[in-house]
């Protein structure tokens, strides 16, 4: 009976999801307030509660237009110990946004490991210990989006039943609703809340310049990487500096960082 119930609470069919995403679409930070809202009460038909976090490398909340913290007033996380922005430390500490550094789908955690689609080693390897103190919950379903530009926003959605530890039915029945409803409520926050430019747009490094910016990366000098690509230190300083110039860096550690950003670098190990 209890399966029946969590089915009849998924979305039924593409035009009703397609309703939803489109109440969580934010265009414009006018758009935030009402956005959250949904956010909310979608998390609460289904026994949830979601939290929020755009970037978890910034100690600013996230905020609809009028200022109003959305984890607070909209989500309702306001018990004593629960305003995790709060503290800093906290969210240094945290197991949930780290594993978000390592994992791009939804998985569900609780402090016997992660639960996740395929095996990752990394988050194998995250110490769990104390899990509710640092999570300030006993289970979560977890949804990483992983933004342009590097930027990670980890969300998580806990059951109302603060008791509860074993989230595996809820993840089965709701984890790509989540993950859908999420990335579509993020993607537009960030886009509405962003007034600073970061990279010039359609900037294009070319096939050589981005050799050298790969050798560079792992800390080969100019007259390394020209031995190894069997040109000149200074052919290898003038596409480095060429490609500063095409990503407005101020320095050669800029441009590194800045071409790794938007994905040149790709993965190393």
């Amino acid at each position: 009976m209890a399966a029946n119930v969590v089915e009849l609470r998924t979305p039924q069919g593409r035009e009703e999801l397609d309703q939803l995403l489109d109440r969580v679409t934010i265009h414009c930070v006018d758009d935030i307030h009402d956005a959250a809202v949904v956010m909310a009460r979608i998390a609460q038909e289904r026994g949830m509660q979601i939290a929020t976090c755009e970037d978890i490398s910034s100690k600013e909340p996230m905020v609809d237009a009028e200022g109003t913290i959305l984890n607070a007033d909209i989500f309702n996380w306001l018990e004593d110990g629960s305003r995790w922005w709060e503290d800093h430390r906290l969210a240094l500490h945290s197991p949930l946004p780290r594993a978000c550094r390592y994992e791009s789908e939804p998985f569900w955690v609780n402090e016997y490991g992660f639960h996740t689609r395929w095996p990752n080693s990394y988050l194998q390897e995250i110490d769990l210990t104390h899990f509710k103190k640092r999570s300030l919950c006993k289970a979560a379903i977890v949804i990483p989006v992983h933004l342009p530009f590097g930027q990670i926003s980890a969300n998580s959605f806990v059951s109302l039943d603060r008791e509860k530890e074993d989230l595996s039915e809820e993840f089965a029945a709701f984890g790509s609703f989540f993950s859908q409803i999420t990335r579509r409520f993020i993607a537009g926050y960030v886009q509405a809340i962003r007034t600073k430019r970061r990279i010039p747009s359609d900037c294009v490094l070319s096939k050589r310049e981005v050799e050298c910016l790969r050798w560079a990366a792992i800390g080969k000098t100019d007259r390394e990487i020209g031995m190894i690509l069997n040109r000149s230190h200074a052919t290898i300083r003038y596409h480095i500096h060429r490609s500063g110039e095409k990503l407005d860096s101020v320095n050669r550690a800029q441009t590194i960082f800045k071409a790794g950003q938007l994905g040149y670098l790709g993965a190393s190990d």
